[in-house]
């Protein structure tokens, strides 16, 4: 953490200079829980209500996620924020109808697309595997599945196809993303968004181990003396990776607990 000794004294800045603050947030696992079946997962009313405020306090308030920009606007509910998707491959600003993509990542969508219109079997629909289209990424999810284990050899025999094919892949939480070979992170989220902004704070919130490339932009810009105060929350659950306790700032348990540090921040009394 830089700027302040403590969490109390970095939440003190931000909420004493509101103008100069970005509030950057993961969205699965962090606002909403996880569940078993992506497109199920929503924002609690209450946590909402207090991202309307933050939005109304500071000068930037974003959700920086794996989902596409738009798909993540519509989880979150709030068209004021701005949403970083793809794992910063898109870059949807408030009010705007549509992202802004990374020219990189977009020149491979079409073998992206044609690699998962290939691999839809009928043995990967007979393991439960669902398939989430995301235009430059696919996605192969397997919480939930009759068969984990074997859904999970199955995503595994995918990931060393793709990669044989000259595409990149990436693991997450019961899920397997298969992606352009490309530089694709959320700490290029972190920077685009940031260099757009004149701010002096930043905190970024997260749960997984795609939030660790955000972490260490917000240490980066800290570095180069870009930001004066950078706290790194990290969010546990038992699924979560071990470096999101050891490389936070702070660490509250789940949405709920990220909820109270929202409340903490809007404070003003």
């Amino acid at each position: 953490m830089s700027g302040a000794a403590t969490l109390p004294g970095a939440l003190a800045l931000l909420r004493d200079d509101p103008g100069r603050t970005a509030i950057l947030l993961d969205v699965d696992g962090t606002l909403a829980p996880i569940v078993r079946h992506a497109a199920d997962a929503t924002v609690p009313e209450a946590t909402r209500g207090l991202l309307i405020q933050a939005a109304r306090r500071f000068a930037v308030v974003a959700c920086i996620t794996g989902r596409r920009a738009g798909e993540a606007r519509r989880i979150v509910s709030i068209g004021s924020l701005a949403y970083v998707g793809n794992h910063g491959g898109e870059l949807l600003l408030p009010g705007a109808e549509r992202p802004e993509r990374d020219p990189a990542a977009a020149d491979w969508e079409r073998r992206v697309q044609d690699f998962a219109r290939a691999v839809a079997t009928p043995e990967l629909e007979r393991l439960r595997v669902r398939v989430e289209d995301k235009e430059t990424i696919v996605a192969f999810h397997w919480r939930g599945a009759p068969d984990e284990p074997g859904a999970q050899a199955a995503a595994e025999a995918l990931a060393a196809r793709a990669q044989a094919e000259g595409l990149g892949v990436h693991w997450g939480r019961k899920v397997l993303e298969v992606r352009p070979p490309v530089r694709l992170h959320k700490g290029m989220g972190v920077h685009a968004l940031l260099e757009r902004a004149d701010v002096d704070h930043a905190l970024y919130a997260g749960d997984d181990a795609t939030d660790l490339d955000a972490f260490r932009a917000l240490t980066e810009l800290a570095a180069a003396g870009r930001l004066r105060t950078a706290v790194r929350v990290g969010i546990r659950s038992d699924e979560g990776p071990p470096e999101i306790v050891t490389e936070a700032d702070v660490v509250v348990d789940g949405p709920e607990g990220m909820r109270q540090l929202l409340g903490a921040l809007v404070d003003t009394g």
